[in-house]
C-alpha cells in the first residue's frame, strides 16, 4: 500500500519557478530611479566637490538596497517554499520524491542509510535528510519541516523509519 505525502502549494507555478526574474526586475528599476535622481541633480566637475556626497552616499545606498532586498526576499522564499507543490510517495519497496516540475527521485528502503536532521538550520524550516547509497553512490533528499513544510511529516519519518528499520536521529 502506498501513502502520499504533499507539500501545500499557496502560490501559483508560474510564480514559485520565475519569483527571482519578477525581484531583480524591480530591483533594477529601483537602482536605475537612483542614477537618474544623480544624473538630473548631479554636478559633475573634476576634482573635490562635498556638494556630491549625499548623492554618491544616495548612490550607495540604493545600491546596497537593490541588490540586498532581492537577494533576502528570494532566500528567504526559497527556504520557505522551494518543495512547494513537490510530493513524496511510499511505495511498497521504496519511497519516490516527485518534484513540481515532473522530476523524480526514488530509493529503495534496503538502499537508504541514515534519516537525519540536519544539526544547524537556517531559519525558517527544519530539514530532515533521507540518505541512501543508489547504485553505489552517495545521494540524499530532504523534507522539510514546521509550520511552511510538509503536512503530516512526522507520520511521514515515522513510517519510513517502520519501513526501513532506522530510527530519525535529531540534534
Amino acid at each position: 500500500m502506498s501513502e502520499l505525502f504533499q507539500y501545500p502549494m499557496p502560490f501559483p507555478g508560474w510564480w514559485l519557478d520565475y519569483y527571482y526574474y519578477v525581484t531583480w526586475s524591480l530591483s533594477m528599476l529601483f537602482l536605475a530611479a537612483g542614477w537618474a535622481v544623480f544624473y538630473r541633480y548631479g554636478k559633475f566637475s573634476y576634482g573635490v566637490d562635498f556638494g556630491c556626497l549625499w548623492k554618491t552616499t544616495l548612490l550607495v545606498a540604493m545600491t546596497t538596497v537593490a541588490l540586498g532586498v532581492p537577494q533576502y526576499y528570494n532566500t528567504r522564499f526559497s527556504a520557505e517554499h522551494g518543495n512547494d507543490g513537490d510530493s513524496v510517495r511510499l511505495a511498497q519497496d521504496r519511497v519516490e520524491y516527485r518534484f513540481r516540475n515532473g522530476v523524480r527521485k526514488q530509493f529503495l528502503y534496503k538502499d537508504i542509510v541514515s534519516i537525519y536532521q540536519e544539526p544547524v538550520t537556517y531559519n525558517p524550516p527544519a530539514k530532515v535528510f533521507i540518505v541512501a547509497h543508489n547504485a553505489g553512490l552517495r545521494d540524499s533528499l530532504f523534507v522539510t519541516e514546521g509550520v511552511s513544510g510538509l503536512p503530516r511529516s512526522g507520520r511521514l519519518l515515522e513510517e519510513l523509519g517502520a519501513r526501513t528499520g532506522l530510527a530519525v536521529k535529531r540534534p
